[in-house]
């Protein structure tokens, strides 16, 4: 069998398959995220015994030898840990905001255009630049007793294997990564003055790393390949391979990916080129900083269950009503197609009369519309595959086909554990049909007349974003 581990934000995760791709066991266990002022973290040895436990739960659910391990898990971050690869203070996390004003200043005296002419990579708070530079600012003896700046999956790569600190191409490309040489750009490091920091960034694995296993977890000696990280893990997973194909992840973060092989830094700074283990081909990446996340603050708000969901979309119309909720509701404001560390959630068009199907489909509506706008600034022509938890509620897939106006190919199950496997197979060799691993569960198709509608929509979502970023930029000039 073959086994992916898909170390997500909130969610630890373990699948085994078979050589066609089919889930032969999948286990999982919840991760605490710890949020105050601003600031998002988490307990790397929780992570990482999460981690053990699910691949102990499945390779003893199925009795077959492990063939081959990828390894996969949410990006950006900060992860300290020493030599042994053990935390040196809690990690913090892609979702933290503490170094918000660093962007903010950034933002105002251009380094940050800079960077992104030099990388294609668009900071935002929670990306290990500000956060490093926050720390060497404010904890710089967290950063003299690290050996390195990891992301997650290289920590969990590093206990598992005991090899030395190392991350890929595709984790290093935010925001210190020169994607024409795929190598750090010395000038960037220097621009966010951590030059004498430099040695905390992780060597660049090119092709991805491969180890054996010591034994906790998986069998001693399993062959496992560190990366990519999970957007472009779940690429792969969805099959989407092709220029100007695209892939939507509807998961804690709204991640829109389009394939290509031109890399064009002009533009609005936004989102990143994330690099792939192969030269000249990138994926451009739209994450938006909340997807899923913000559902489920409207789902314990109005205290309604993620069963009811389905229900509730069916039975409020288009529009929800006249209730519309621009979904930014991350702490450190929005990173995609835009960056607005300030930026926050809006609901408008509430009255007594609202009920919680109203909210509960603006919210919906509004995370298409957002999603619409990351698709469009990436620069999708082709065919669209969606993945993630979101896929689980056939009446959001329908809603979200009409908001954005083309078929979707819903690809269910572990979709970045799979990339990750195939990564894998396609690293040490092993002849894995990625066309029968990554076929797609379903197709769905838009309404035509809900599309138009939305297609307006869609525009009053322009209109009324374009205000709260105004707004946003005020607040900053306030402070």
């Amino acid at each position: 069998m073959y086994v992916g581990i898909d170390v997500g934000t909130s969610m630890v995760k373990a699948a085994a398959f078979d050589d066609t791709g089919r889930e032969l066991a999948v286990s999982s266990r919840p991760v605490d995220l710890r949020l105050h002022g601003g600031f998002v973290e988490q307990d790397m040895e929780e992570v990482y015994g999460a981690v053990v436990a699910v691949l102990d739960e499945v390779t003893g659910r199925v009795p077959e030898p492990v063939e081959l391990a990828g390894l996969t898990g949410q990006g950006d971050g900060v992860w300290l840990v020493d030599a042994e690869g053990r935390p040196v203070r809690a990690a913090a996390s892609w979702m933290d905001g503490r170094a918000h004003e660093l962007v903010d200043r950034w933002l105002a005296d251009g380094t940050f255009e800079t960077v992104f002419r030099r990388t294609g990579s668009a900071m935002f708070p929670g990306c290990p630049g500000p956060l490093l530079a926050w720390l060497d600012g404010s904890e710089p003896k967290a950063l003299d007793a690290a050996k390195a700046a990891l992301y997650c999956k290289d920590m969990v790569f590093q206990r598992l294997t005991g090899a030395g600190p190392t991350t890929d191409v595709s984790d290093a490309s935010m925001p210190f990564l020169d994607p024409r040489t795929r190598t750090y750009d010395n000038r960037v490091v220097e621009l966010l003055r951590l030059t004498h920091r430099r040695g905390l960034l992780a060597p660049v694995s090119d092709p991805v790393a491969t180890a054996e296993a010591r034994g906790e977890g998986l069998p001693s000696g399993t062959r496992i390949a560190n990366g990519p990280y999970d957007l472009p893990a779940c690429a792969l997973g969805a099959g989407v391979t092709n220029p100007g194909d695209g892939l939507l992840i509807v998961g804690t973060c709204l991640a829109s990916l389009v394939a290509t092989t031109e890399l064009d830094l002009t533009g609005e700074p936004a989102g990143l080129y994330i690099s792939t283990d192969r030269p000249g081909y990138w994926l451009r990446a739209m994450p938006a900083m909340v997807g899923t996340a913000a559902l489920d603050w409207v789902l314990s708000t109005t205290g309604v269950r993620h069963d009811e969901v389905d229900g509730l979309l069916a039975e409020t119309p288009p529009g929800a009503n006249g209730v519309r909720v621009l979904p930014y509701f991350a702490p450190s404001g929005e990173r995609a197609p835009f960056v607005e560390p300030r930026l926050r959630a809006e609901l408008t068009g509430v009255s007594l009369e609202s009920t919680r199907g109203d909210l509960v489909r603006a919210t919906c509506e509004g995370i298409g519309y957002a999603a619409r706008h990351c698709l469009e600034a990436a620069g999708l022509d082709g065919n669209l595959a969606v993945c993630g938890g979101g896929t689980r509620s056939p009446a959001w897939m329908r809603l979200l086909a009409d908001v954005l106006g083309r078929p979707l190919r819903v690809v269910e199950g572990e979709v970045g554990a799979r990339g990750a496997v195939l990564a894998a197979a396609e690293r040490y060799g092993v002849p894995l049909d990625a066309r029968v691993w990554t076929r797609p569960t379903q197709v769905v198709e838009p309404d035509r007349g809900r599309a138009a509608y939305y297609t307006k929509g869609y525009e009053e979502h322009l209109v009324r974003l374009a205000g709260a970023r105004a707004r946003a930029r005020t607040s900053t000039t306030r402070d």
